[in-house]
């Protein structure tokens, strides 16, 4: 009698699958949200093969700050007229245009923290009781917190202390009016998780996950790539660099590493060897030791 072994692989794809059905059995208006990052194309992708041969049965949800890289944005949009998805964008510039937030000035200002009042916006417009996003517990020890289904009060806030326990694989999605949830399918899943089944599944991703020429300039202990929203300081150099980004946000607050990887096979090997967490180049999570959470219970992603 031959022995049955699965793959790790194929247990973590089971389980997301799982979940994204979940989601689509306990509420009526998810969306997923889709940032152009490798975690939100594998979560797409998971959803495409958790509901095969029908099409999407989510919307796709970009929060648009204005400052994105424009690979992403063209990518973004290649995937959406290839699933014949359908797209949902919320524009920060919108929000700042309407007085719903403010511009940060200065060196280091973001419109990262911008995003939480576009997307509580656009959940409460579009009606979306379950937001499912691409977060993994081992990025950063305030996702570390979430659950499968993590609950969000009629504000769209966060409270650690307050969710719903999940044994046996039950997840409750029960809410009240105005409230909703946040699914979280690769929760379990590592950075190297990802990228082996990025190569496994030979899934298509932005050119700027491999390394490539790019102009760039040294802050906040990373490289910066220039583009017309960054305002050189008083000292700065611009460098042409081969690097290559390990996680996308914001053209402003991204910072690249050197590299020679531009391949899937030569990222997996870079990967294995790194020390750092893949968002110890993003600037936003530099500002305190509670930043990611601070913005978490906002209403963060």
């Amino acid at each position: 009698m031959s022995k049955y072994y699965l793959n790790y692989l194929d247990e973590l794809e089971s389980e997301a699958i799982f979940i994204l059905r979940e989601v689509r059995a306990q509420f009526q208006n998810p969306v997923i949200l889709f940032s152009g990052g490798k975690d939100s194309i594998v979560v797409t992708h998971l959803a495409k093969k958790a509901f095969y041969p029908s099409r999407l049965p989510f919307p796709l949800m970009h929060v648009d700050t204005g400052h994105n890289f424009p690979e992403t944005i063209q990518f973004r949009d290649d995937l959406i007229t290839e699933l014949e998805a359908q797209l949902i964008v919320g524009s920060v510039q919108e929000s700042i245009d309407q007085g719903r937030v403010a511009e940060e000035r200065g060196k280091n200002a973001t419109r990262n923290a911008l995003q939480i009042t576009t997307l509580l916006d656009a959940i409460e417009m579009h009606h979306v009781d379950c937001a499912i996003g691409g977060g993994r517990r081992d990025e950063e020890k305030a996702r570390a917190k979430e659950r499968f289904f993590s609950h969000r009060d009629d504000f769209g806030q966060w409270d650690p202390k307050n969710q719903r326990p999940e044994l046996w694989n039950l997840l409750n999605g029960k809410h009240f009016e105005g409230e909703h949830f946040r699914a979280f399918p690769i929760s379990n899943w590592t950075e190297m998780d990802v990228w082996n089944y990025i190569l496994r599944e030979n899934i298509k991703i932005p050119s700027l996950y491999f390394a490539h020429e790019r102009e760039v300039v040294w802050r906040s202990n990373s490289w910066i790539p220039v583009s017309r929203h960054l305002k050189l300081e008083e000292g700065e150099t611009v460098h042409t660099k081969k690097i290559r980004f390990r996680t996308l946000g914001d053209i402003t607050i991204t910072g690249g590493i050197e590299s020679e990887a531009d391949t899937l096979e030569k990222i997996v090997t870079e990967v294995a060897a790194m020390k750092q967490t893949e968002r110890g180049n993003r600037s936003d999570d530099k500002r305190s030791e509670t930043a990611m959470e601070d913005r978490k219970r906002q209403g963060y992603f």
